[in-house]
């Protein structure tokens, strides 16, 4: 299926899961009207969005609220929408304000986020801030995208398309192009509306509507794409920025996919080496045998789907998300040999197919806890279109299969997904350089499978007034799930504004 190698939190496994998906094209950019004035105030037409005064109530989350916003900003006066909202309260009885968070996706429920972000931003943060998260448009609780019921969506992502020849390609697309009009049809006009730039406006207005001058704002993953474009709309109301496991938004949609190709591949490189110095791995030789070995696995279960105990059989593309979601966090390494044993020594792909359901919020009954993946789709299809030419995705192919021979088919072909997707591209920004923003805080990890260090050098040089801090290690995202360096360095940010020395890793 089209490249899509993470999209959202999975709390029971991996510390922080998020996913680096298509991401706006700046040659397709179509800027509306910005929602504020030089001065940052609203236009008189979205004055009564940024008035208003959200009722927050009692819930699961702590304290919970909406907020309406405008389906489309170039029509203020139109339909609107509902955002949801969920509060922590600063533990320290008065709060300087609010620290306003994306988990990542598109797609992912920052509302079910909450709970996992209180054990990842630090007790000094908490005391001091309002720990606020959100359902982004079209996510969840927030005028959510539907697309497909449980049935539908197993069969669509244990698809396995056969690239090899047009008809393959053609085949694949037509799928897909079912996926979209069920889109449409079950979600009405708002299939339109789900683009990143609006979820920036949005943005914009929950900052007002918490009282804040400044934005303060930790995003991870594609919060990072979240929050950059917020920087790029709205310098003026910049804040203190954490933008966490980057993506750089002015990369093509080939450099994405050929990156995130190389970033999965070095990422299981690193696992197959623990692994081969650890007990009872299930792979042997050198780590070339073992990814060689992973291969072999990958390629059986695309051409015989392997049993599972249940009805629904390991197919090559369950198989490729079954290892891909534990590469996200080393301490879910194991997950992934006890997985790969199964699978090696018994042709059992139980293990495997369950971490894939875990990865799709999938339950046991069939039914999905979420709308990320269809909001992945969806917002992803608004932000950019790959090419589905079949000459130009094959030599795609080719460079990805040259970084990484192991998982780069599972990167390729991703024009085949938007390819007839039934309402227009959207597109991003043409400058996201956010010249006269505050200092921003940019973070990478070395060996970040989704969103490889490269990108978080180049968001860094994107944004005129970003720095970097490198964590150096394994794993998706750094802040609340490395060490005390990071979490030093990102405190001192949030809470004073002192950003790490320039060059600092941790």
């Amino acid at each position: 299926m089209a490249s899509r190698p993470g999209r959202g939190l999975v709390v029971a496994v991996v510390a922080t899961l998020a996913l680096a998906g298509c991401v706006a094209d700046k040659h397709q950019a179509q800027v509306p009207t910005s929602a504020a004035t030089a001065t940052g105030a609203p236009t008189p037409e979205l004055a009564r969005f940024y008035d208003q005064v959200p009722e927050w109530t009692s819930c699961a989350q702590g304290e919970c609220a909406t907020v309406v916003v405008p389906l489309d900003y170039a029509d203020p006066e139109g339909t609107t929408i509902e955002l949801a909202l969920a509060r922590h309260r600063a533990s320290g009885g008065e709060s300087l304000g609010s620290l306003l968070m994306n988990p990542g996706g598109p797609g992912a429920s920052g509302v079910d986020f909450l709970a996992q972000a209180t054990s990842m931003v630090s007790e000094d943060v908490q005391r001091q801030l309002d720990l606020v998260s959100f359902d982004p448009r079209g996510v969840q609780r927030s005028s959510p995208v539907a697309c497909l019921d449980g049935p539908e969506l197993d069969r669509v992502t244990a698809y396995d398309p056969d690239y090899s020849t047009d008809a393959g390609i053609q085949a694949a697309i037509d799928v897909f192009a079912e996926v979209g009009a069920a889109c449409q049809q079950r979600t009405g006009p708002a299939i339109g509306h789900v683009d990143t730039v609006s979820a920036a406006r949005d943005l914009d207005v929950l900052r007002a509507v918490l009282g804040d001058d400044a934005l303060t704002y930790l995003g991870y993953s594609y919060g990072t794409q979240l929050g950059a474009t917020y920087a790029a709309l709205f310098p003026e109301r910049v804040g203190r920025l954490v933008l966490d496991g980057a993506l750089d938004p002015t990369l093509s949609s080939d450099e994405l996919a050929e990156g995130q190709a190389a970033g999965f591949e070095n990422a299981l490189r690193a696992y197959a080496a623990d692994c081969l110095a650890g007990a009872q791995c299930p792979l042997t030789g050198s780590v070339d045998d073992a990814m060689a070995q992973i291969r072999a696995l990958l390629d059986h279960a695309t051409a015989d789907p392997l049993p599972t105990g249940t009805d629904r059989r390991l197919t090559g593309s369950l198989a490729f998300y079954g290892i891909a979601l534990p590469l996200y966090s080393q301490p879910s390494w194991p997950y992934l040999t006890q997985g790969l044993r199964a699978a090696l020594t018994q042709d059992d792909g139980s293990i495997l197919l369950q971490l894939s359901d875990l990865y799709f919020d999938r339950e046991s009954d069939g039914t999905y806890a979420t709308n990320s993946t269809e909001a992945f789709w969806s917002i992803g299809c608004l932000d950019d279109r790959q090419s589905a030419d079949p000459d130009e995705m094959r030599a795609q192919a080719e460079r990805i299969q040259e970084v990484a021979p192991t998982m780069g088919s599972f990167f390729s072909y991703g024009g085949v997904l938007c390819a007839q997707w039934p309402v227009p591209v959207v597109g991003g920004l043409d400058d996201y350089s956010a010249d006269g923003a505050a200092p921003i805080l940019v973070v990478g990890t070395t060996n970040d499978p989704a969103t490889p260090y490269a990108w978080a050098e180049s968001l860094a040089t994107t944004l005129s007034s970003a720095s970097l801090l490198t964590y150096e290690g394994e794993g998706h995202t750094a802040y609340g799930s490395s060490n005390a360096c990071v979490t030093d360095a990102v405190d001192a940010y949030l809470l004073s504004g002192t950003l790490p020395d320039d060059g600092t890793r941790c």
